[in-house]
């Protein structure tokens, strides 16, 4: 497709994400998929632009995201103060979207049961998301979201000429405890978005052309930004050496045996050997840390001779 003039206007980008949604799709990312990783917030908005870019024919310099905006059940400080190290990787969080000029919207929701209450998100979004697109003008929405409740917002959209970008994911796996887990886009949304893009087909394919782009969707395996390989001496459960043996081996990460849970670890967790080297039933020593969800794994796993 041809790139038009320099002298084209700006070509004005409102992102909207649907935060429980992101962090699942993340979260897959870095404990499933090969890669290993975390969806980059950075890597997202300038995939977003080049994709916004050829899409439209025009040059990617014109291409900027005027806003964007995160919305998120949160629980309050007392439920969150429970879960050990959360309140923390929140603030990181928060943090990382805040240097990436992301407005955040929390909704107020309970945890019942251990089950978190997150009902509403969607509703606010989508109001917000309308309104703004009204007032502002964007030329392209981009939703990060799965959920057929977002078609009517599309459809708003595309009355008002706004053209809909579709970030989505599809993936199924089975847990460490067989079972299924399947996230899937609903057809009603794909249906009425403009711009459809399956995320989860360019990243598996890495096509040359995007090569880079998708590369860059990822945060680098050597950033300590909200990377839950990454941990501070606070973040330590205790600084005792544990011993025990590898209950079960995944790729790029296994578990241990230890009472009463077994704990999770991660490939960069293991030194003194290659983690491709371990097999199950194999004796270990290591210490114990908190992850982002104030969850115990073992980092410092060595291999007992």
């Amino acid at each position: 497709m041809a790139i038009k003039e320099s002298n084209q206007r700006i070509t004005k980008i409102g992102v909207f994400y649907d935060g429980n949604y992101f962090y699942h799709v993340s979260n897959y990312y870095n404990y499933v998929h090969e890669r290993q990783g975390r969806i980059s917030i950075a890597g997202l908005h300038d995939f977003i632009r080049l994709k916004a870019s050829e899409m439209e024919g025009v040059n990617y310099r014109h291409c900027h995201i005027v806003d964007a905006h995160y919305f998120r059940g949160r629980l309050n400080a007392a439920d969150a103060s429970q879960k050990g190290n959360q309140l923390y990787y929140e603030r990181v969080f928060d943090d990382i979207l805040m240097s990436e000029g992301v407005t955040t919207h929390y909704y107020p929701v309970k945890s019942i049961n251990g089950q978190r209450q997150d009902k509403g998100v969607d509703v606010w979004l989508s109001l917000e998301a309308f309104e703004l697109a009204f007032y502002k003008r964007f030329d392209i929405v981009v939703l990060i979201a799965s959920d057929g409740d977002y078609a009517p917002l599309a459809r708003k959209l595309n009355s008002l000429g706004i053209k809909v970008m579709l970030l989505s994911w599809d993936f199924e796996f089975r847990d460490d405890y067989g079972n299924q887990k399947v996230t899937r886009t609903s057809q009603d949304l794909l249906d009425v978005a403009t711009y459809p893009i399956a995320m989860h087909e360019l990243i598996n394919n890495r096509h040359d052309k995007d090569k880079q782009a998708i590369n860059n969707l990822f945060v680098p395996k050597d950033s300590s930004n909200y990377s839950r390989k990454t941990y501070s001496e606070a973040d330590y459960g205790n600084e005792d050496v544990h011993k025990s043996s590898i209950l079960s081996l995944k790729t790029g990460y296994g578990f241990i045996k230890y009472p009463p849970t077994n704990l999770f670890f991660h490939f960069q967790s293991v030194n003194g050997c290659d983690f491709y080297d371990l097999q199950p039933g194999d004796q270990v020593r290591f210490r114990i840390a908190r992850n982002e969800k104030g969850e115990d794994v073992a980092i410092d796993v060595e291999l007992v001779e």
